[in-house]
């Protein structure tokens, strides 16, 4: 459950499925996006310090808890998922564009966000940004090995053996209840995200975006993440580069008070990194 008891509220999407998110806060919004295996409760260190600068939206994407897909859904792609969340911001913020803070996967559907819809994008932070660049050492075949072991009933292992390779080994071992209780929530979602993970993303996509991107790595994170970061920063128009500290891929849990500062201190427009 997030720190903060907050309602869930519900958008209908035109075709009928729902979206459901949570918010706090007035003015200035924010949107959240979580990543692979995770909902609106991965965000529950940046609801309430977010909130104090302006209104933050964290919502579930399609097919996630508490509405999760259980069976292979072709309709579960970053680009269902990026123009599920822009009818979302239309309507809930429709007279000015919103900040985006995207971990991993989620700073994938960011980057399809701010290429269909730049009007409605201020600016984005793209937290250990999660796709298949060329140059870049591919592990796709993970997924599909944690979807087949999920798909034959062992949950536990299918887990392991996904949050183990974009985290480090033995992290799941060693994560706490909550998001153990998150992640197991979510397993079926890896059914569907098996089908699009051998897409490639064209870096050169990112030369579209005008927008001022911060590009968060985890001090500790797998390399291949400051991989994707250095093919993506030459390509966009405004980026900036900065670490969070003593944390690997799950940085926003790991060291939340750096995590939260950085990300405050780039929408408030500070151009140099701060201390951890």
């Amino acid at each position: 459950m997030p720190a903060l008891e907050l309602p869930e509220k519900v958008f209908t999407l035109a075709d009928q499925t729902p979206l459901t998110f949570v918010e706090l806060g007035y003015g200035r919004t924010t949107l959240l996006i979580h990543g692979s295996l995770c909902d609106y409760r991965y965000w529950r260190w940046q609801m309430a310090p977010f909130a104090e600068y302006g209104r933050v939206i964290a919502p579930s994407l399609r097919g996630f808890w508490p509405h999760t897909c259980t069976a292979p859904d072709p309709q579960f792609s970053v680009q269902q998922h990026a123009a599920d969340l822009i009818a979302l911001i239309r309507a809930t913020s429709p007279d000015e564009p919103v900040d985006i803070v995207g971990h991993s996967r989620g700073a994938h559907v960011a980057l399809e966000m701010a290429v269909q819809a730049p009007a409605h994008v201020r600016s984005m932070v793209l937290a250990d940004p999660g796709m298949n660049v060329p140059g870049v050492s591919r592990n796709s075949g993970f997924i599909g090995n944690a979807a087949q072991s999920v798909a034959q009933g062992l949950t536990e292992a299918g887990l392991e053996t996904f949050i183990d390779t974009v985290s480090g080994p033995d992290t799941w071992r060693r994560m706490t209840g909550w998001f153990k209780t998150m992640v197991r929530d979510n397993a079926g979602t890896l059914l569907s995200q098996a089908l699009e993970a051998d897409t490639l993303y064209n870096p050169d996509a990112a030369r579209q975006i005008s927008c001022p991107v911060l590009l968060l790595g985890g001090s500790n994170s797998p390399q291949r993440y400051r991989q994707i970061i250095d093919v993506l920063a030459p390509r966009l128009a405004d980026a900036r580069r900065d670490t969070v500290p003593l944390a690997s891929h799950g940085m926003n849990l790991a060291n939340p008070k750096s995590f939260n500062r950085k990300v405050l201190a780039f929408f408030a427009g500070e151009q140099t990194a701060l201390p951890a």
